[in-house]
């Protein structure tokens, strides 16, 4: 039998086609390796997958996986790098031991004008005050001198007076108020007052900015309004001269002016000098008060933490820290003005406590009020309570700035008559008190044997 498909003479079979056992005329079959050949082509996708795996299989299975487990130290940044053989790791800043028995006591020299007074000790100290600031916040000063100034001379702890401290504040404080017209113990509304108000002049800050100043005389601001305006609502029984130069802190003019108060203000961080920081312990020591206005109104702000650390220099008796003035404050419930009961909102509706601490005998010697009252001020009132939009020959404002009037809707809030008047009733209340806050301990102390 023929193959139905016979190979024409001459032509050899196709690649891979045998004639088996070469018997003519049969049906040619494909060898082993060309089914095998052929079977991997159909399967090549799968083949060439299969393949792959299995290579990377050897090459993975062949590679040794480790970790270095390494402990981050207890310092490291968040979010960075730490090398720990790069960073040498200083000791822990020791803070000072405070010992009462170590504190030095200094007798200030016979050359200074402030008066000489025979004061029980205190402990002193120069540490920092007890409250805590972010460090993010701080604002970045030099504090080369901070640490400087001589030891603080010594302060009355208790609530009495010595004879001698008491005599030393009465010379000091003697013409505040005038002696006739009711005296004292007389009502407050009855009495007549007599006193000039001084701006601090200090270093490194801006003591002016709520004053406009002209050759180095104050012209207008703050403090002439606020006189003016205590003469008019007293019919001028409180009467206040406007000081036309500010009080230089480093000066003896402290002494020979003898001011009740002296107002102290600015929008900058700042440092107080040694000779600044003597005289105003000096000067609390004989009576007198600070009262601080921050022209930066509210709290951490660069005047805020200023203030309050270098009032701590200036009292730095750790028995003597900031307090929040009390409601049942002598300022509200001895007032001139008894509607005032607390502090008033300031500039811009800022409205936080008042803060004080305390000097001589318990007595106010620091005074703080952070709510901006200064620029309250810059805003005059009439004897009516309104707004003073009085102008002089010149067509200038006389009561008014004129550059905080135009932008008092937009950048200054809170200026309107009731608003202005309170604050100027507080300020008053302020000032009487701080005149008349010894007469009942010299009282007192008068009678001592």
């Amino acid at each position: 039998m023929k193959s139905p498909n016979p190979a024409p003479l001459g032509v050899p079979a196709p690649a891979g086609m045998e004639l088996i056992d070469g018997a003519p005329g049969e049906e040619p079959k494909p060898s082993w390796t060309s089914a095998l050949l052929t079977r991997l082509a159909a399967l090549r996708f799968l083949t060439f997958s299969a393949l792959f795996h299995v290579v990377a299989l050897l090459l993975i299975g062949g590679t040794v996986l480790y970790k270095n487990m390494e402990e981050t130290p207890d310092f490291a940044p968040a979010g960075g790098l730490f090398a720990p053989e790069s960073v040498e790791q200083s000791p822990p800043e020791q803070a000072p031991t405070l010992s009462p028995t170590s504190a030095p006591s200094v007798t200030p020299s016979a050359s200074a004008s402030a008066p000489s007074v025979e004061l029980s000790a205190i402990t002193s100290s120069s540490a920092a005050p007890a409250f805590t600031i972010a460090a993010s916040s701080m604002p970045q000063v030099k504090t080369t001198n901070i640490n400087t100034a001589a030891a603080p001379p010594p302060m009355a702890m208790s609530g009495s007076l010595t004879k001698a401290a008491a005599a030393g504040i009465a010379k000091f404080s003697g013409s505040w108020a005038k002696p006739m017209a009711g005296g004292k113990g007389a009502p407050l509304q009855k009495r007549e007052f007599q006193f000039t108000a001084y701006l601090a002049k200090y270093a490194g800050g801006d003591w002016s900015s709520t004053v406009r100043m002209d050759k180095g005389a104050i012209v207008e601001g703050s403090l002439p309004n606020l006189l003016f305006v205590m003469s008019k609502l007293s019919k001028d029984k409180v009467s206040g001269d406007p000081q036309t130069k500010p009080l230089d802190l480093a000066s003896e003019e402290i002494f020979e002016k003898k001011p009740p108060f002296i107002f102290f203000t600015g929008h900058r961080d700042f440092v107080l000098t040694d000779q600044e920081i003597t005289n105003l312990r000096n000067y609390i020591i004989v009576g007198g008060c600070l009262w601080g206005d921050s022209s930066l109104p509210g709290q951490r702000s660069r005047f805020d933490l200023a203030f309050r650390r270098e009032m701590r220099r200036v009292i730095p008796d750790l028995n003597k820290d900031w307090k929040e003035l009390p409601s049942n404050h002598p300022i509200y419930t001895k007032a001139y003005f008894p509607d005032i009961t607390m502090p008033p909102p300031g500039i811009n509706y800022y409205h936080e406590p008042c803060y004080y601490i305390p000097g001589m005998a318990g007595e106010i010697g620091v005074l703080y009020t952070p709510n901006d009252y200064g620029d309250m001020y810059q805003f005059g009132i009439d004897e009516h309570g309104e707004i003073d939009l009085s102008r002089d020959e010149n067509h200038q404002m006389v009561a008014v700035n004129e550059q905080m009037w135009w932008r008092h809707n937009v950048y200054f809030r809170n200026i309107e008559g009731k608003a202005l008047l309170k604050t100027y009733k507080f300020g008053m209340n302020v000032a009487i008190h701080l005149m008349t806050r010894w007469e009942d301990k010299l009282g007192m102390a008068a009678t001592m044997p």
